[in-house]
């Protein structure tokens, strides 16, 4: 399959990125949005939450060690209220925190630096889940 990951059915699709380095949200934004997708990023799982952002999200691209609420709180917040699906972006990838996030729901959990085909990859399967 040579075909381009997201771009023709991604105009309607909105992702958020959750990343505290400012560096890497910018880098994952472009990733997504260079795809056609629509693109939101937040330094912090507080900012998220009190952007009200979270029922258009179809994907969230998010990070396991945020300040306050880390990544991992986020989505169990999120899966008690059957939030959007979940692909983490971390330089933590320690096999019982990648474990967890999976038993918890996680589409997808991607080493930084990540390839932006790899992302756009992941964020497509996990919108279609």
């Amino acid at each position: 399959m040579n075909r381009a990951v997201g771009v023709d059915d991604a105009s309607k699709a909105h992702i958020v990125v959750v990343d505290d380095d400012l560096l890497v949200r910018e880098g994952l934004c472009d990733c997504v949005e260079s795809a056609g997708y629509s693109v939101e990023g937040f330094a912090s799982a507080e900012e998220f939450l009190a952007s009200n952002s979270e029922p258009d999200t179809a994907c969230l691209i998010l990070d396991i060690q945020l300040p306050g609420q880390t990544g991992l709180e986020l989505q169990r917040r999120l899966r008690n209220a059957a939030g959007p699906p979940i692909v983490f972006v971390t330089a933590n990838v320690m096999d019982a925190i990648r474990e967890t996030a999976l038993k918890l729901g996680a589409k997808g959990f991607l080493s930084k630096p990540v390839r932006c085909q790899d992302l756009l990859i992941a964020v497509r399967a996990a919108i279609e889940s």
